[in-house]
């Protein structure tokens, strides 16, 4: 059985780990933050390598555990002998940084119990040195975002394992029912013919073949959707390339049952017969006005 690429994500308290941890997720790595490091072994033993929805597995692992310094050169040593394909992320920032995150969040650093946060901070640097020199990367928060960290370790994800595809969905909805939450781009198309006013089509929604005819017969709709369906090939690389886990489309008309809903289906069409991975639903469909 292949055994799952390894991610031993480490570091200074207050460098973004959680943050990383996040992006970790999002590229499909099944994640266990402060995981005893003696228990790793263990762990991976257990079936769930098995998983073919798991791109790879990560831990977080630093001093919140107490016989995490002492006992991770013998762990980690164990790993490689075994064939382990694994690597460590070392995360830091300069004192400045953490100071302000700090400050920001009142945590409490875990060596500052009986001294200054600055102490701490500086205990921790010196404790960690020979894990940080043992990293595989050692990454510097100082500047980033958490846009930028996130883009940084999705980035590493990805190039660690076999590429992890953006999921993709499309939803239809209409207007007078709201906009929906949680959505990357919307698109309106109440501007073309609405077959609500065709007394034969009325009653009928968009998945009847009478009125996809009616709507994508219309020159401008077939010129719309060519030039929208060439924004969304130009687009989805994209976001992709920044790291953007999932992406949802949202196409309205005023209802909700007709045009948005042909629009939908024709740009799920594309983006399926393209290879990606993408859903679609139709969220007003069934409502009668």
């Amino acid at each position: 059985m292949k055994k799952l690429h390894i991610i031993i994500l480490t570091g200074l308290s207050g460098s973004g780990k959680s943050v990383a941890v996040a992006a970790l997720e999002d590229a499909g790595f099944y994640c266990v933050d402060n995981m005893p490091v003696e228990l790793l072994p263990k762990f991976l033993e257990l079936p769930i390598q098995r998983d073919t929805e798991i791109k790879g597995l990560a831990f977080v692992m630093d001093l919140r555990e107490k016989s995490f310094l002492s006992r991770w050169p013998e762990v980690f040593e164990k790993l490689r002998l075994a064939g382990y394909p694994f690597e460590i992320l070392f995360l830091e920032a300069d004192e400045t940084a953490l100071l302000k995150r700090y400050s920001q969040t009142r945590r409490l650093h875990p060596l500052s119990q009986d001294k200054t946060l600055l102490e701490g901070i500086r205990e921790e640097k010196k404790r960690l040195e020979p894990l940080k020199a043992a990293a595989t990367r050692i990454i510097d928060t100082t500047a980033y975002t958490l846009h930028d960290l996130k883009s940084v370790i999705f980035n590493i994800a990805q190039n660690s394992v076999q590429s992890v595809p953006m999921k993709i969905r499309i939803t239809s909805f209409g207007f007078k029912h709201g906009i929906p939450h949680d959505t990357d781009l919307i698109m309106d198309v109440r501007f073309i013919a609405n077959p609500y006013f065709v007394p034969e089509l009325k009653a009928l929604d968009g998945k009847d073949p009478q009125v996809k005819a009616f709507v994508l017969n219309a020159p401008e709709a077939q010129r719309f959707l060519q030039k929208f369906l060439d924004l969304l090939d130009f687009l989805i690389p994209l976001y992709e390339k920044e790291g953007k886990a999932y992406l949802t489309i949202a196409i309205g008309c005023t209802g909700g049952q007709h045009r948005s809903v042909v629009i939908a289906d024709a740009a799920y069409d594309h983006i399926r017969n393209a290879g990606r991975p993408v859903g679609v639903s139709h969220r007003d469909i069934d409502i009668k006005t």
